[in-house]
């Protein structure tokens, strides 16, 4: 260190007392950005303290990205050196917020003067120091403060007053809140660095999806997406906010694969979605047989007339004919022999599916395509993408790719289509997708679910790892529902719409109950719509639309299962039954949820509450009310009896309503 240097760190650093540690919530040091939506808040901690006995204060600062100026807010101060305050985020875009700290000059001679003894003789010179710190605030201040606190100075420099006297002046609230908002600050001390949260819209947070193949809908039109206009009466009559639609570009016939995967296809077969790309165009076109653009806007239009949301597949790869390969065959891996390389994960492999070379030699050109790509589609009115298998493009890319869109779109959502590692899960998460598909699909069992729907929801993982939460998908029929019959269904759903704010079912196979494997053993669909077109009866006596239907307005009418922190499990003595509740956290809206994981048997156990969780009085009875039934139950303490029959009622759905008063001998509850 030269002198100058030695001089400067001895004047500024060498005088900043309080230490700044251990700020919450962040992530990675400040590298990447917590998550919000536009009404929620942010609650900052952080430890802060000074050498001696001085009393210091914290104040949280925060501003938007496009302003210059940050906002103030006082910490409060908690045990063991603590403290915490609090923000709004109420525009999209980011924020950035640190911790500040200084010792309070005022605050420190206040606390000392008090414990000073009336007969102490140096009573008078402690006074005088008091008012020498409040002359100096005087100065700072404008009319009238000023001329208070250049009064409460006056007193306190009295030669006659005393102690007592002195001491009232010093605890006087209107001075303390004076000296607080105009005492010098001196040597401040900052957090280490900015940190960020992304702001999202509430969609981010909320949200029923509905996945379908637009080339199964049936009707007249030889245009398919006029004929899909048809299911959006049907989906938002389910209450979904969401329709998601699998890739609805050409398709390539080079390799196409025909029903089942089979390598082998007939002329007549329609291949694969994600084998995009054919003679009429790539991924910027609608293929022939659903449609233009100008029908898809269409139907975005008249989704958005029914409340429902459009969410499209972005699926970066290609097949043999997709534009790109002659256009761009640089884009692409190749083989010894000159050939491009296909998807392959040994022994599977997918001819009919070229993945781009993320580390060609002009990567910029090919990551400003695959941008322009989500550009175009958010020009035809898209503002939510599911993008397939994400956790196999590089990391740094999607950072680039959804740092830039927010930043012109911060309205548009990305949902991460990730079955992989964990690791890889959290740090796409990290890096910008907005939720992220998760392993609910496979966790069944009482202990799965309380395991890691409270990793999900109370530790780190919540400030950026938003959940959308699906019992199937095109991909996935698991075991449980291939052989839970329709009960199994049910379960499934009550459990995907309560645990999480966010969850998706891929119908109509789901209201349908369609459980058959591809083969046993597999987690495949037989005749699966990937590599066919299904035809289904909708009006099917034993679907599973008017439940749905119902959960789902459970879910809109109960903020309190809007959000995934109210999250709290609680103990029933059946392994075979699950008990959970949520709550907002002014705690107006509490629901509890008693679910039967066996879709075979009749169930029943004990469930012990925490009434304080609740606000619940001992020895007064609540109401506990079945949304799904509509019954009502009077229940009294902590533990209480609940039987369920998976062929009958698989589960409760109970809102608990307080007794508040008594009146001509009926109770009335909340």
């Amino acid at each position: 260190m030269t002198k100058r240097e030695d001089a400067e760190f001895v004047s500024i650093a060498g005088r900043q007392r309080v230490a700044i540690e251990a700020v919450s919530p962040q992530l990675d040091g400040g590298r990447f950005p917590i998550k919000r939506v536009v009404g929620e808040s942010v609650t900052v901690e952080a430890d802060a303290f000074t050498d001696g006995h001085d009393r210091i204060v914290c104040a949280l600062l925060y501003r938007h990205e496009t302003e210059a100026d940050w906002v103030e807010v006082a910490m409060t101060r908690l045990p063991n050196d603590r403290w915490r305050g609090s923000f709004t985020v109420d525009r999209l875009g980011r924020y950035r917020y640190g911790v500040i700290g200084w010792v309070d000059a005022f605050a420190s001679w206040r606390e000392e003067f008090r414990r000073r003894p009336d007969d102490d003789p140096d009573v008078t010179i402690a006074a005088h120091a008091g008012a020498e710190l409040v002359r100096a605030a005087a100065a700072r201040a404008p009319q009238p403060e000023r001329a208070t606190l250049a009064a409460a100075a006056a007193r306190l420099a009295a030669a006659d007053a005393p102690a007592a006297a002195c001491r009232a002046i010093a605890d006087d609230a209107e001075l303390v809140q004076y000296m607080t908002r105009y005492t010098e600050r001196r040597f401040v001390t900052r957090s280490v660095s900015e940190l960020p949260v992304v702001v999202h819209r509430e969609r981010a947070r909320v949200g029923a999806w509905y996945e379908f193949f637009p080339r199964s809908c049936d009707g007249d039109s030889r245009v398919r997406m006029a004929d899909c206009e048809k299911m959006l009466a049907y989906v938002a009559a389910m209450g979904f906010d969401v329709v998601y639609l699998p890739p609805i570009h050409p398709i390539g016939r080079t390799y196409r694969k025909g029903p089942n995967n089979l390598l082998a296809a007939s002329r007549d077969d329609v291949g694969s979605p994600w084998a995009i790309g054919g003679p009429e165009g790539g991924h910027k076109a609608v293929h022939p047989e659903l449609g233009t653009l100008e029908d898809f806007r269409r139907f975005v239009t008249r989704a958005g007339e029914h409340g429902l949301e459009v969410a499209l597949d972005l699926a970066f790869q290609c097949s043999p004919d997709h534009p790109y390969i002659k256009e761009h065959p640089e884009w692409f891996r190749h083989r010894p022999d000159g050939s491009i390389q296909y998807a392959e994960n040994p022994p599977k492999k997918y001819q009919d599916i070229y993945p781009f070379d993320f580390e060609c030699d002009v990567w910029e050109s090919l990551w400003r395509e695959l941008k322009s790509i989500v550009e175009f589609w958010i020009s035809q009115g898209v503002r939510i993408f599911r993008v397939d298998n994400p956790h196999t493009k590089p990391f740094v890319f999607w950072e680039w790719l959804i740092g830039g869109i927010e930043a012109s779109h911060p309205d548009v959502i990305f949902l991460a289509e990730a079955f992989t590692r964990p690791k890889v899960m959290h740090r796409l998460a990290k890096l910008g997708f907005s939720q992220s598909y998760t392993y609910f699909t496979w966790r069944n069992t009482k202990s799965e679910l309380v395991e890691y729907f409270t990793e999900l929801t109370q530790r780190q993982g919540r400030e950026y790892f938003r959940p959308n939460v699906w019992p199937n998908t095109p991909d996935i029929l698991n075991e449980y529902l291939q052989f839970g019959g329709r009960p199994a269904f049910m379960v499934r759903l009550v459990l995907a719409t309560t645990l999480a704010a966010n969850y998706g079912i891929y119908g109509p196979a789901f209201e349908l109950a369609e459980a058959r494997p591809r083969e046993p053993g597999a987690e495949e669909y037989a005749d699966s719509e990937k590599y066919d077109v299904r035809r289904w009866d909708l009006d099917r006596p034993d679907s599973l639309r008017d439940f749905i239907a119902r959960v789902n307005r459970i879910r809109r009418d109960n903020p309190a299962l809007q959000s995934d922190w109210g999250l709290q499990f609680h103990a029933i003595d059946n392994d075979k039954l699950l008990c959970y509740s949520k709550k907002t956290a002014d705690g107006t809206d509490i629901v509890l949820v008693v679910v039967n994981l066996d879709p075979h048997y009749r169930q029943s156990g004990w469930v012990d509450l925490p009434l304080e969780r609740f606000d619940l009085t001992p020895g007064r009875p609540y109401q506990m009310h079945d949304l799904l039934s509509d019954a009502r139950f009077l229940w009294d303490g902590a533990r209480n009896y609940v039987e369920l029959d998976p062929q009958t009622t698989p589960a409760h759905i109970f809102r608990l309503r307080r007794r508040v008063r008594r009146e001509y001998d009926f109770d009335y509850y909340l």
